[in-house]
């Protein structure tokens, strides 16, 4: 903690610092020549020198590291390569080198570390600790080794965690996941877990199937359970019925993992937001999100955001990636230190008739209607426009799956549609001007949404399904699944 409050106290300098090293250390690739890294000072230079690129625009150089060209991206060749599904790229291979490894493992382990200085409550350490992930078995493709980045972590948890992990490898390596969920409860049943890690809904889906097989509370069946770490989703939609099914209130620390690197991690149970990692080999920038598809958008350093705005995540790291987006959009919440909240992915918006609606605000709209109808629990939703409309005007369509219903759902509709009105102002005007009618809530049917991922080959792991769209393909398939 003493190291993380001298780096995060001088949050330009030590981004200058990782800027200058990593340039340095990537003048002599392929990339690095091709961009002129040895000419690059400052990072004016370097906006000038390396474009924004997404996974399809850095493709021919990491289909050059697959070939197994040496000195490509980075120094020598990955470690690793993560192995992710795009929704325009089809499979992705992000590198993970011998230098970024650092960055996925210590921060996981800080943000472990980061709860126990700050409570004083190491106890859940004892216990049994499950990591519900993807498999760690492992391919090889140009003798780099290939997995999913939870598969590729799982070889690399310190040993002093070992000992207590859950689930044995054999149970890991199960592709059908549920299969592997059945395993998993047979493992894990009779133990004393204490700390459970994964993506709400899969965990859920744990929880669900463990109070079938026993009629019980997850609390009755893990009295000493007490620490639940997450990411990879919003929370909120999920909070209620995860605790519901838990039968008791219990801590939960929220990461920000993804392929391309280890972003951010709740470093307070006081503190709003996620502790942005300054150095762990990233040099950050950040784009306006309403410049983001512009020709020339401004790329700011960590010193030239400011609180309450949208950006989009750019990354610059010692794995390789330059100028790289990874999709996501972040508001932060505090300069002192910095710390952020995830808030959708820059391509997921709706704005068929030019709203422009984020997923933070269907999140948000969400969370207060069912603040107003407390008996509500979610299970999962998704949004998408009905441009088309067999009568009426357009919409936009809520395809919910309740755990619970409210009980008046004409009125829980007209709640989440004026909190939807008082977050975009676009969205009230098309209301108001009658070129919308108010949102339609289609409520699916129970196990809709495992359906769904299950009909994609998405089922379980770090999958998740989007939280809206600009077009009808997932509603489309989903509202097979209407109640």
């Amino acid at each position: 903690m003493r190291q993380t409050r001298q780096w995060a106290s001088r949050p330009g300098a030590v981004q200058r610092q990782i800027f200058g090293q990593i340039i340095d250390r990537a003048a002599g690739t392929a990339f690095g020549r091709d961009h002129g890294f040895s000419e690059i000072r400052t990072h004016a230079d370097y906006v000038r020198q390396v474009p924004i690129r997404d996974y399809e625009d850095l493709k021919p150089y990491v289909e050059r590291v697959v070939q197994g060209e040496a000195n490509v991206l980075w120094p020598g060749k990955p470690a690793y390569f993560a192995k992710t599904s795009g929704t325009t790229s089809g499979t992705k291979y992000i590198p993970i080198t011998a230098d970024s490894i650092p960055n996925h493992i210590n921060s996981a382990r800080n943000a472990l570390l980061s709860y126990v200085h700050e409570t004083g409550n190491a106890s859940f350490l004892d216990g049994g600790l499950i990591f519900l992930s993807g498999s760690p078995e492992l391919d090889e493709i140009a003798g780099i080794k290939t997995g999913r980045l939870s598969g590729i972590v799982n070889h690399h948890v310190p040993g002093y965690l070992r000992t207590n992990q859950k689930p044995a490898y054999a149970t890991n390596i199960i592709e059908d996941w549920e299969e592997k969920l059945e395993r998993i409860i047979d493992e894990t049943l009779h133990e004393d877990m204490t700390l459970i890690s994964g993506i709400p809904p899969w965990v859920q889906m744990y929880f669900d199937r463990i109070t079938a097989r026993t009629g019980k509370k997850i609390k009755d069946v893990f009295p000493n359970f007490s620490m639940f770490v997450y990411g990879g989703v919003n929370f909120e939609p999920y909070r209620a019925k995860l605790f519901e099914s838990i039968g008791k209130k219990i801590d939960a620390i929220e990461t920000y993992p993804a392929s391309e690197g280890f972003i951010a991690y709740q470093d307070s149970q006081q503190a709003e937001g996620l502790l942005l990692l300054l150095n762990s080999g990233i040099f950050f920038e950040f784009i306006p999100a309403e410049e983001y598809f512009a020709e020339r958008p401004r790329r700011l350093t960590i010193e030239e955001v400011e609180l309450g705005k949208n950006y989009a995540v750019i990354i610059n790291s010692n794995a390789g990636l330059w100028g790289y987006s990874i999709g996501d959009t972040v508001k932060f919440v505090s300069k002192d230190p910095y710390r952020l909240l995830v808030t959708g992915r820059i391509k997921h918006f709706i704005s068929a008739f030019g709203e422009h609606v984020i997923g933070e605000e269907v999140e948000k709209a969400m969370k207060a209607a069912c603040a107003r109808f407390p008996e509500t629990e979610l299970v999962e939703f998704t949004v998408a426009p009905q441009v088309t409309p067999r009568e009426g005007l357009p919409y936009h369509e809520w395809l919910i799956e309740f755990a619970n219903a409210p009980a008046d759902l004409p009125a829980f509709r007209e709640e989440l549609d004026n909190q939807m009105r008082s977050l975009n102002v676009y969205y009230d005007d098309l209301i108001t001007g009658s070129i919308l009618q108010k949102l339609v809530i289609t409520p699916l049917k129970r196990s809709a949404f495992i359906e769904y991922m299950k009909s994609q080959g998405k089922l379980g792991g770090q999958n998740k399904v989007p939280r809206l769209s600009n077009d009808r393909k997932i509603a489309d398939d989903v509202n097979r699944f209407v109640a």
